[in-house]
Parts: C-alpha cells; sequence; structure tokens
C-alpha cells in the first residue's frame, strides 16, 4: 500500500537524492505509512482517509513531516551512504529538529482547528 500524506520522491530527496537509494520503495512506502499513522494518533484524526478533504496548502505541514520522518529512517538504514557518518547524522538531526517543531504546532488545539483536523 502506498502512502497517501507524501511520496517516496520527496523522502529520497530530502535523504540525500543520489544517496538515498531508490531500491528502498517498498521500505520508504512503510515508513511513510508508519509517519501517517503518528500523526493520525497524534491529532486524533484519519489524515489518511480524510485527506482529499484537507486544504490543499494547511496540509503541507503534514506532508513535510511524513517525508521528513521517511528520510530519516532511509538515511538510518545505510549510513555507509554518505562521505561520513557525522554527515548522515547532520542530516538525521536537521529533519528531526523540523518534525519535533512540527509536532508541537499540531499538539495545539487552535493550530488543529485551523488545520480543520
Amino acid at each position: 500500500m502506498a502512502g497517501t500524506a507524501a511520496a517516496s520522491g520527496a523522502a529520497i530527496a530530502k535523504a540525500g537524492g543520489s544517496q538515498a537509494s531508490e531500491a528502498l520503495t517498498t521500505e520508504y512506502d512503510d515508513w511513510i505509512e508508519e509517519a501517517e499513522s503518528f500523526l493520525c494518533n497524534l491529532l486524533k484524526y484519519d489524515i489518511v482517509t480524510n485527506w482529499a478533504s484537507l486544504n490543499a496548502v494547511k496540509k503541507l505541514i503534514l506532508t513535510e513531516y511524513v517525508s521528513s520522518y521517511s528520510a530519516v529512517q532511509a538515511i538510518k538504514y545505510d549510513m555507509s551512504r554518505y562521505s561520513t557518518i557525522t554527515n548522515a547524522e547532520d542530516m538525521i538531526s536537521v529533519l528531526t529538529f523540523r518534525m519535533k517543531e512540527i509536532e508541537k504546532l499540531l499538539n495545539k488545539s487552535d493550530i488543529q482547528d485551523f488545520l480543520g483536523v
């Protein structure tokens, strides 16, 4: 089953493009679904089933979260593809920081009301 909130291409780009193996397509789909499930539970709202009803601009924050989570998983999957482990860890840190900021926003009821979830 393919993810709804993001495509694997976005995650591949965030994971470093050519360094992130496109051979992991099945894994990317699984990671995208994991992130979608997390967001559904965080928001107590089924974003997957109701994806089409969400505002196109407002749901971009959900897409960013899902693709970032998938990218982190891809980087962790095989850090040997990066020039250094530090480079891979830095990429993970940047993506994780942004994900935590998104989580803080999504935990606010006024933001959930704004998004319609």
